[in-house]
């Protein structure tokens, strides 16, 4: 049986990506007990790589094995970390380290876990940035860097000097890879897109067939890559490990990042707003921001390093990072064309399996969320149509809506825009006649608004476009525009 406290290593074994099939293996293993072994399969082999590109897809291939191990490490979270196969450098530890002690927050809250510190990459290459290879760049230092260095709001092909040796411009097809996960964000990005006349392929990781159908909606490319974890690892899980969750976005853009330079394009692109990056706040505990690895954080140390080391000329960034979850709801609800196809609901999206019964489950806080983030910009009638009844004329569900105001709870753990924008929408909707005599809201109006600063609960100040950002400064130009009307 599967001790987690009698572990003593997790190793990194090796990594290999077949161009002629387009499976990547990703191997790890505990001591030196079984190998696991999780594969992604990226369409359309074979592939012909060759050269600066073969090279980077090298490089993207062991920052992928690197992440993905996050899933495996949490099974004992050892204190001690081997790489079998090959070397790195300090730039790359810190990254890589940063990633798991943030996008393990949640993760380690929940068990009682204290992981700051613990997991440490071994160092033995130098650093193209100029830094040696005693591994002195905390991972603190790494996103402190990567924001200094992403401060210009349009990514740019880094010069020879400061990108170091490793990371040569492609000359990558002006085209993107979309990041679609069957909710109104990616498909707003997509439309968005579409209107300022790029290129893109719209990419999902795994077999939802949900996504899929969003993706068909559409009408454009779809690139469907498959992920198959190692089977041990639900073994390991049965028999006691550690369990919970992982920083699924970070692992999903080394997964695009790798098929883009296997398909030769030049974009990835995502669709986490700024409230992405303000977590759940935890009395005696501080910030756990269960999607870290949707953050401003994440997004420009990431995507950073992917112009320093791996492909100068290959832009990571989020499209709608300037918007607030409530701008991301105006900008959806202009369309009803995907009012029957989207999902947010997490209850439909699992692991092993969906179980796709309703698109919403009407209980879950994503329902709760977009169905409140929704009600300011789109007529009761067609809401209600979406969802299947009124979340806010039901008593039952005030606990779970006081969360999302933090009142008298935090955060729930949830990909959820920030109290304030949920008190702004409530306090919207009390305000008019169609709305104001729901339960929820009535409520909201006699039991919660009494306590809250009146200019602390108009929406206008929310639906400002603003903010740091990785976005391409002519693309950008085109959107602006768009978003802010």
């Amino acid at each position: 049986m599967f001790d987690r406290n009698s572990v003593a290593v997790f190793r990194f074994v090796r990594c290999d990506f077949a161009a002629d099939t387009g499976v990547a293996r990703l191997v790890y293993a505990f001591d030196d007990g079984p190998e696991m072994t999780e594969t992604v399969t990226v369409p359309g082999a074979p592939f012909r790589l060759d050269g600066e590109r073969a090279a980077a897809v090298q490089r993207a291939l062991r920052l992928l094995h690197l992440i993905a191990g996050v899933s495996y490490y949490k099974a004992a979270v050892p204190a001690q970390v081997s790489i079998d196969g090959y070397a790195i450098d300090a730039d790359t530890a810190a990254l890589v380290e940063t990633v798991y002690l943030n996008g393990l927050g949640e993760f380690a809250y929940r068990n009682g876990l204290n992981l700051r510190g613990r997991f440490r990459l071994p160092v033995s290459l130098p650093s193209p940035s100029g830094r040696g290879a005693g591994g002195e760049r905390t991972a603190a230092a790494a996103v402190a860097g990567a924001a200094a260095a992403s401060a210009v709001p349009s990514p740019q092909p880094l010069s020879q000097g400061e990108r170091g040796p490793e990371a040569p411009v492609l000359g990558l097809r002006h085209h993107a890879l979309v990041a679609i996960g069957g909710g109104k964000d990616s498909l707003v990005s997509i439309e968005a897109l579409r209107h300022a006349g790029v290129g893109e392929t719209v990419t999902w990781i795994g077999g939802s067939q949900l996504i899929r159908a969003c993706a068909e909606r559409t009408g454009l490319p779809m690139l469907n890559i498959g992920r198959t974890l190692a089977p041990e690892l639900f073994e390991l899980n049965r028999q006691g490990a550690w369990n919970g969750h992982i920083p699924v976005t970070a692992v999903n853009s080394a997964i695009m990042v790798l098929a883009a330079l296997v398909q030769g394009v030049d974009q990835v692109v995502f669709s986490n707003e700024r409230s992405a990056s303000y977590g759940s706040q935890i009395a005696g505990t501080g910030e756990v921001n269960h999607q870290w690895s949707k953050g401003w954080v994440f997004e420009k140390a990431f995507g950073e390093y992917v112009q320093r080391h791996v492909a100068a000329d290959l832009h990571y960034y989020s499209l709608l990072r300037p918007l607030s979850e409530l701008a991301v709801a105006r900008q959806f609800a202009k369309t009803d064309y995907y009012d029957a196809h989207f999902s947010s609901c997490n209850r439909n999206f699992h692991i092993l399996g969906e179980r796709p019964v309703n698109r919403w489950c009407g209980v879950c806080p994503k329902c709760h969320f977009v169905f409140l983030a929704l009600a300011p910009f789109m007529p009761k009638t067609r809401l209600v149509r979406i969802f299947g009844r009124n979340l806010l004329d039901d008593g039952d569900q005030a606990g779970g809506f006081d969360a999302l105001l933090e009142f008298q709870d935090h955060k729930p753990f949830e990909c959820v825009g920030e109290g304030k924008e949920s008190r702004a929408a409530l306090a919207t909707l009390a305000a008019r006649p169609e709305w104001k005599e729901d339960v929820l809201v009535k409520r909201f109006a006699s039991l919660i608004q009494p306590t809250l600063a009146a200019d602390e609960l108009k929406i206008e100040p929310l639906l400002v476009i603003d903010g740091e950002h990785r976005i391409p400064a002519a693309l950008w130009e085109r959107l602006r525009a768009d978003f802010a009307a």
